[in-house]
Order: structure tokens, then sequence, then C-alpha cells
């Protein structure tokens, strides 16, 4: 089976699905949190070179104080009891986005993992937390123009490379496939630079009800497209 070499994941539909079961919303993130781990460990086994989960969005800022708290408690347990695991299954962890707006301690939890496993050379798990990508952009876009304005880079010799290695992502590559569970068809503010020739897969499943059969799906859905990146196709081109 092909398989992509970057995955990113939009883990949508926690709240809805504790809210489904009768129970409060912190109850679905603790059970989509178990399925992240299932998940990045069968990425891990088919291949993938990198996994990027959309853990915390840059709005998720404005969600009630009692459910922000829970989820920062949710991150740090998680760092507590898996960066041994990764480091096991030779797994590398990084982090994108405003890392500056997380609790201290947490900060230095995400760099004690990242320290940890730089040296893994199996799949990248990279999580986006406090990540929006307009604002990636706009901090992107001041990068250069510091850079401009200081006579380091001339305006017309920024190009595609200039802006992508300017982001926050960067070195990784741009997703070749990008999932979104809970039946929502919308980017919601995720690498919309990096996604412009991403496959798109859309399933209804709530994350906590996502499964390892359910990603072997959209890879198969993957697989079965042709990736032309705004040209023809190869049989096309030489017809003519």
């Amino acid at each position: 089976m092909k398989v992509p070499k970057h995955v990113g994941i939009i883990m949508d539909g926690n709240g809805r699905w504790a809210k489904l079961k009768g129970r409060p919303r912190t109850y679905g993130h603790v059970k989509g949190a178990r399925v992240a781990k299932k998940i990045i460990t069968e990425c891990s086994d088919t291949g993938v070179k990198t996994v990027t989960l959309y853990a915390f969005s840059s709005e998720n800022w404005l969600r009630p104080h009692l459910e922000v708290t829970f989820l920062m408690n949710l991150l740090r347990r998680y760092l507590r009891k898996e960066t041994d695991n990764l480091v096991k299954k030779n797994i590398r962890f990084t982090a994108v986005g405003d890392l500056s707006k997380l609790p201290i301690d947490l900060l230095k939890m995400i760099d004690h993992s990242t320290e940890k496993t730089a040296h893994c050379t199996g799949l990248n798990v990279v999580f986006a937390i406090s990540y929006g990508s307009r604002a990636e952009i706009a901090e992107a876009v001041r990068s250069i123009a510091k850079k401009v304005q200081a006579g380091e880079l001339a305006p017309e010799n920024i190009d595609e490379a200039t802006i992508n290695s300017a982001l926050s992502t960067y070195p990784n590559s741009d997703p070749d496939l990008i999932i979104r569970t809970s039946g929502e068809c919308r980017l919601s503010n995720f690498m919309m630079w990096q996604a412009a020739y991403s496959e798109l897969y859309f399933t209804p499943v709530l994350w906590p009800d996502f499964t390892v059969e359910d990603l072997h799906q959209a890879f198969n859905s993957f697989a079965s497209r042709e990736r032309r990146f705004g040209g023809v196709k190869q049989h096309e081109n030489t017809a003519n």
C-alpha cells in the first residue's frame, strides 16, 4: 500500500463524543488522547515519516478556563508518561506553534521531550500546540520583513523557499495527506500554506472512535489518488 510520508490529523469531535455518552467534555479528551497514542504507533509501524497532530489551536485558548487547564494537564501527563516510550520506539517528538503562551513548566517538559528524543530516526511526531496557520504566516512575514529592513535580504529574492524556511513547521515537508474527523470539511486554520497540494480526507467518525482500520481506510483513499501538483497525467503528457 502506498503510504503518505507526512500525515496531518485534525483530531475533531472529542466534545461531541462525550456529550453523546452523557459525559463531560473532558472525558472525550481523555479518550481522544488514548486514540492519538494508538495512531502514532500505527503510523510508526507502517512507515510514515512525519505525523502532525493538531493538539491545541490558537483559538482553543477561548474555551472555558477549566477545559483549557484540563487540556494542559493532559499534555503534561502524556509527556511525563510517554517520552521514554517514544525513545524505545525510535520516535522523535517536536512541537510547533506559539509555545510562548504555554505555562513555563509545560514548556520545559516539551523542551525535555524534544531533547530526549532528538536522536531518534524513526517517525517524527509533531504536536501543533497553540498553533494557528494565519498567525504562523504573519510571524513569518514579520521575520522576513526584518531581514529586508536590515539589508540581509532583497525583496526580489523572496520566494516560496524563503517563506517555507520562516514557518514554524520548517524543515518538515508539506503534508501529503490531511485527515479530519467528525464530519467537518474544513482546515480550521491548520497548515494552510503547507496544505496547498495536500490530499484531504474527511470522515464522519468522531476522533475518540477513530481506529487503526479508519486510518488505513484513509491511506487506501490516498493511495487511489493521482497527485499531479497542477500538471497533467504522465500518459497525457507523453501523448502530447
